[in-house]
């Protein structure tokens, strides 16, 4: 199947997703357990109420929270449309590619912060468009944005995560695209060079990515990869020729 359809065929998958998954998320802690939720709301900076699903709610330090994944599919979709989601992302929607720095290779989108994207793709060997697609996918390069929960600054750290790589300030952009790249670059080696799990495991954790034995059956995983490969696609379409064309001269 050529990618093109396999892109497609993706998006009718994720209506499907849609039509049929409940309001639902999963609560992943630091400590490695989980929680399912039917909502969750920031209290303040530092704390985060969760509505459980088995009933009442709990308020619980923002930095116990890994990250909350939504829709978790695989209870109330129909085996066999996870089944052909998991069969399509698991062959791979990114490109057949090395994911290493490369100076030929650079941000997408011409922000403010390619230097610091450049930066950190060199110093932490990630491929620079890579690193500019899942800060255009994650906050818009938006550095003050903060999540419904409570993921900040370009590349949405998790309070968690911002420790887990010694950023302070998730605000500060230097800081946020150094961890987040960092954190990309730790994904792609445990993954073996794989974007689509590397990319599955940046937005749904690595524990997922282990549980279902590639990418998540998730309706918010499965679009974010797919919205993440369609950037670095493009980008590495060839240029269109300009045509050349004669100026008319009537003399």
């Amino acid at each position: 199947m050529s990618v093109s359809k396999q892109l497609s065929l993706i998006a009718v998958l994720i209506s499907a997703l849609s039509a049929t998954t409940a309001s639902a998320g999963i609560a992943l802690f630091t400590d490695g357990r989980s929680m399912k939720v039917s909502a969750y709301k920031l209290i303040n900076d530092d704390s985060i109420e969760l509505t459980l699903k088995s009933g009442g709610s709990m308020t619980v330090p923002l930095a116990r929270v890994d990250r909350i994944v939504d829709d978790e599919v695989a209870d109330v979709i129909p085996p066999a449309i996870v089944a052909e989601v998991k069969k399509i992302v698991d062959e791979g929607v990114f490109p057949k590619k090395s994911w290493h720095y490369s100076e030929a290779s650079g941000p997408i989108f011409h922000s403010k912060y390619d230097k610091i994207i450049i930066e950190a793709a060199k110093k932490f060997d990630v491929d620079a468009a890579l690193v500019s697609a899942v800060v255009k996918a994650e906050s818009d390069y938006d550095p003050r944005t903060v999540s419904n929960k409570g993921a900040r600054g370009l590349m949405q750290l998790m309070p968690a995560t911002a420790a887990r790589f010694g950023v302070t300030d998730s605000f500060d952009p230097v800081a946020n695209i150094h961890a987040g790249t960092r954190y990309l670059r730790w994904l792609l080696q445990t993954f073996k060079d794989n974007a689509d799990l590397a990319v599955a495991a940046y937005n749904a954790g690595e524990g997922n990515v282990w549980k279902y034995n590639g990418v998540p059956p998730f309706r918010e995983t499965v679009n974010y990869i797919n919205r993440i490969a369609k950037h670095v696609r493009r980008a590495l379409e060839p240029a269109k020729p300009v045509e050349k064309v004669a100026a008319a001269t009537a003399r």
